[in-house]
């Protein structure tokens, strides 16, 4: 049969035909999956008495990581970013939700593990933090604090170790590694420890990551290094972060997609071009109208909200940012916080007024 015959062929009586002439493949489940994420912490609570006010650190919330997208979480100190990124990595218990990830391939809540199982999702999944002068231990080296994850998995003998940890050191950008492998925190930069910090937390290569601020600590002059250096290891290594920052500018450069957060509840997600071109929520529109801009030409209008951000004890359950945006109407105080509202493809928003500002 040459190629006008076949075309002539009615579709369903073609090889592997579906029904449609044109296929596609199943959307690729996430790698990470959240879901009406909480985490309350108690006020007042005392032996004798139980607690009747609590914080609302994470209220609520829900969204997705693909394999390969790095996700920013941005929003002002006291808006539940670090929160959700420890319940994320487990280094806190989640009041209610799922937390579902793939673990070697198995979709698992990483929410209910057991102690027992905790050693294997931390081979997998790693934290960043945003102190390098506080998350090392100024009492060992950079060798023990780098073998450290591989001792406490069990991979390798001591040589292998060594040879791993130069291995991670070199990828990092500390080499030679011999040189740095037996000094103390004390004897480097802000910009090697945080380095020093990476290589820690991808010695066990994990699949994902959770880094929150971890430039926020270092001098301007060096943060684009390790931003570029986190971009390179995301490629070469595969790793998908979870970026946590307060820096527009920095989630532009580190993420594929960004969520704005404020009082616990996220209020905007999209793709990061989308969400900073056309910003939907009132708060988005503020955190951009802070963002300098080089040139002294350009004249934009400051967004007009009053106050900063207060601490979700008890929150009433209406629009957490109703008491600060300018847009609050009627409809914002007779009702509950508003759900996420696709506007545009992949451009969510938290806002009964956004429909307006489209």
């Amino acid at each position: 049969m040459n190629s006008n015959d076949y075309t002539k062929t009615p579709p369903m009586k073609r090889e592997g035909y579906t029904g449609n002439l044109v296929t596609t493949e199943p959307p690729q489940e996430p790698l990470v999956r959240v879901e009406n994420l909480t985490k309350l912490f108690p006020l007042n609570k005392s032996l004798f008495s139980e607690a009747r006010s609590f914080v609302h650190a994470v209220d609520g919330i829900s969204f997705t990581i693909q394999e390969g997208q790095n996700l920013a979480l941005v929003g002002e100190s006291g808006s539940g970013k670090t929160t959700t990124g420890k319940l994320l990595v487990r280094l806190l218990n989640p009041t209610s939700g799922k937390i579902e990830m793939i673990l070697n391939g198995t979709q698992t809540d990483i929410a209910s593990l057991r102690r027992g199982e905790m050693k294997k999702f931390r081979q997998n999944v790693q934290m960043i933090f945003q102190d390098p002068y506080e998350s090392l231990n100024p009492r060992r080296t950079i060798f023990d604090t780098v073998a450290e994850p591989l001792t406490v998995q069990g991979i390798g003998n001591i040589a292998e170790r060594e040879l791993q940890v130069a291995k991670i050191l070199t990828t990092v950008g500390l080499a030679p590694a011999e040189t740095f492998m037996f000094r103390f925190p004390h004897e480097l930069s802000g910009g090697q420890r945080q380095r020093v910090a990476i290589a820690r937390a991808l010695v066990v290569a994990p699949t994902f990551v959770v880094a929150d601020e971890p430039t926020s600590m270092l001098d301007v002059s060096i943060r684009t290094g390790i931003m570029y250096l986190m971009q390179k290891l995301s490629d070469v290594l595969g790793v998908t972060y979870l970026y946590i920052t307060h820096d527009l500018a920095v989630a532009r450069y580190m993420s594929t997609r960004l969520a704005v957060m404020y009082r616990g509840k996220i209020v905007e997600i999209g793709e990061t071009e989308e969400v900073l071109a056309h910003p939907l929520h009132p708060y988005t529109r503020a955190l951009l109208s802070a963002v300098p801009v080089p040139d002294p030409t350009i004249k934009r209008s400051r967004a007009n909200i009053k106050g900063s951000i207060a601490k979700p004890i008890d929150p009433e359950p209406r629009c957490r940012f109703i008491d600060r945006c300018p847009l609050a109407a009627e409809v914002c105080r007779s009702n509950d916080h508003p759900e996420l509202v696709e506007l545009a493809p992949g451009h969510q928003v938290a806002c009964y007024r956004a429909g307006e500002m489209a």
